[in-house]
């Protein structure tokens, strides 16, 4: 009996505390009392003490890493200048090399730190345990980033064009001046930066001026009147051209095979032929011909079109407006006139006087 006793005394003080309103009450204005400023910094201080070593770890990690991909970035762009000019690298595939390589030392900067921290270790071992719905997630939420890496990558290989090449891609006439791995930078004509993801260039069509063969054939069109000598407009037409002095000179060039990313460089440019910088096609070999094409018959002129070769499409536009400028000069001094619209126009009132003279005479 008396061990019994002895143990109801035990227990009921502790159920009693535990289920008493005022201690529960003492409970809730200890949780509900605000912390102080002192007990703030003593508990960061001691965070940061237990954690100094983790801190100071990340840190130098950091700094290494940020201090290895500007080194690398910097020797890779000394070598390329320094070897360039012997193993004629490409500047586009070189570009790319080099942003993937700063990325690839990026990443190995973040796994150590990763792998270094057992809370994000564990995070990061959780996270490739659930790979499959992680790997979902994240393919939707960086499907446009990956697919512009992805497309930077295929243009690098493929190399549809190259930095330095001018395109007319989206309406837009420029020169190639960056391909990385998000976009291509296009400087265009009238100095605009024309920024376009790598995977909307790489689904474009593209016209590349500068691929293979600079060179190109350029059309200048010309509308002279019903009553003009075509054979005389032909004339003033052909001579006014070869005397601008970007047009190219007749000439015949030597078939070359050779890859057009070999030979780029502007030392061999002075010691080798022209003919074997960029692939001529067969087709093509004869260059420099001024042709005059009679293209169609309008309502009030007779439509010229001739086609005029330049050594490259930048020299192209600026030339052709010159040469329409000579020739129009020509066409005034000679005589040939340019087409303007007629138009015959009948009042009604002349033509009941007509009908009325009509009648009179027939009467």
């Amino acid at each position: 009996m008396y061990c019994t006793i002895n143990i109801y005394i035990v227990f009921l003080p502790k159920i009693k505390s535990m289920g008493t309103p005022e201690t529960s009450n003492e409970t809730l204005n200890t949780v509900k009392t605000p912390l102080s400023f002192d007990t703030i910094t003593e508990k960061a201080f001691a965070w940061f003490s237990d954690n100094m070593e983790t801190l100071l770890f990340i840190s130098i990690i950091s700094i290494a890493t940020i201090l290895v991909a500007r080194t690398v970035n910097n020797f890779l762009i000394r070598y390329y200048k320094r070897a360039s000019g012997k193993l004629h690298i490409d500047l586009t595939t070189f570009r790319m090399f080099r942003h993937l390589v700063v990325a690839a030392v990026y990443f190995i900067g973040l796994t150590v730190i990763i792998f270094h921290i057992p809370s994000l270790r564990s995070l990061s071992v959780a996270m490739l345990s659930g790979a499959g719905l992680a790997g979902i997630i994240i393919g939707f939420a960086s499907q446009n980033t990956l697919s512009n890496i992805i497309a930077g990558i295929a243009l690098a290989l493929f190399q549809p064009f190259r930095v330095g090449d001018r395109l007319t891609v989206m309406n837009e006439y420029g020169k190639v001046t960056d391909l990385n791995l998000r976009h291509t930078v296009i400087l265009t004509s009238d100095n605009r930066r024309l920024i376009i993801p790598n995977s909307v260039i790489s689904s474009e069509a593209i016209y590349n001026w500068t691929i293979e063969d600079p060179a190109i054939i350029w059309p200048i069109d010309i509308g002279i009147s019903y009553d003009s000598d075509i054979s005389l407009a032909k004339k003033i037409m052909i001579e006014e051209a070869r005397k601008h002095p970007k047009v190219m000179p007749p000439q015949t060039l030597e078939y070359c095979v050779l890859k057009p990313g070999l030979l780029k460089s502007d030392i061999l440019a002075d010691q080798l032929n022209p003919s074997v910088i960029h692939t001529i096609d067969p087709d093509f070999r004869e260059r420099g011909q001024v042709k005059i094409y009679l293209t169609e018959f309008e309502d009030s002129a007779i439509n010229l079109r001739m086609h005029v070769w330049f050594k490259d499409r930048s020299d192209a536009y600026s030339a052709g407006c010159e040469i329409r400028e000579a020739i129009k000069a020509r066409f005034d001094n000679e005589g040939v006139e340019m087409p303007y619209p007629y138009r015959t126009i009948i009042f009604k009132t002349d033509g009941n006087k007509e009908k009325a003279s009509e009648k009179s005479a027939s009467s």
